[in-house]
């Protein structure tokens, strides 16, 4: 989240005082054939915030006055936070996973994420089932208004529809697919995945679709935005200063975070 301090030359769009979220994708090239199909989550030359660009906990920072969006005034900046990255790649997640109104929902793993993803969800009608080691998490999910709880190991009363693996382990492709009907879909939210272990065809037979979601495109952000100020999307956060941000990583690692952690700097 930016206050706008100054803008440079031929900027039209904003104003000085504007408040504005700088999202994960910090920038693409616009002329690629993935930018020209408006995937620009998928240009080469993409760049992203924090990662290849520098500032997103700096007191000032540059940023690209093309794909920065305008945030709603409602929502606190501990709430814009987990949004415009955990909120955004979330959205994304849904919609590569098939997902339609009133069908059955899997979500693996339920971080900062899942647990906005749950709200969006509930808004189209669906049952959330939501696998989780963490019992913390399980009560989050249950507060949310997941349907079921339980473990990957588990099975749940109903045959699912779509999954979204948010979880980065490989090992749990296979145990999700068995779990997802004919037709359904598994979509993987995960940048980096260990490897997925070798399975039988009968997993995917059947016309089941295994996708990944990669990154999230600006028109993401936009709609996502508009959507959680919409249904008053509530993040659940834990905060902590930027010199706890290593503490911050440690309870993330080890499931200690309901909902999203969020530094302040």
């Amino acid at each position: 989240m930016a206050i706008i301090e100054e803008l440079g030359d031929g900027i039209e769009d904003w104003q000085v005082g504007d408040r504005v979220g700088v999202p994960w994708l910090y920038r693409a090239c616009g002329s690629c054939d993935h930018c020209t199909r408006k995937d620009e989550n998928l240009c080469d030359q993409a760049q992203f915030t924090g990662f290849h660009v520098d500032g997103g906990y700096a007191e000032f920072m540059v940023a690209d006055a093309r794909y920065v969006l305008p945030l709603p005034d409602e929502l606190l900046d501990e709430e814009v936070a987990p949004l415009l990255c955990a909120g955004i790649i979330g959205y994304r997640s849904l919609h590569k996973s098939d997902v339609q109104p009133g069908e059955r929902l899997g979500l693996v793993g339920f971080g900062a994420s899942a647990h906005i993803a749950i709200q969006l969800a509930h808004f189209w009608g669906c049952e959330v089932y939501v696998f989780t080691r963490s019992e913390s998490h399980r009560q989050l999910a249950k507060d949310l208004g997941a349907v079921w709880v339980g473990g990957s190991e588990d099975q749940a009363p109903e045959a699912l529809d779509r999954a979204i693996l948010f979880a980065p382990v490989g090992d749990l492709v296979p145990v999700m697919l068995e779990k997802i009907r004919p037709g359904g879909t598994l979509a993987i939210n995960a940048i980096h995945l260990s490897p997925i272990p070798e399975m039988e065809y009968r997993l995917i037979y059947g016309e089941r679709t295994l996708r990944s979601v990669a990154n999230a495109t600006y028109q993401d952000g936009v709609e996502f935005l508009r959507l959680a100020n919409e249904i008053q999307v509530k993040v659940t956060t834990r905060k902590y200063a930027l010199e706890e941000a290593n503490q911050a990583l440690n309870d993330l690692k080890n499931s200690r975070i309901d909902g999203a952690g969020v530094l302040l700097p």
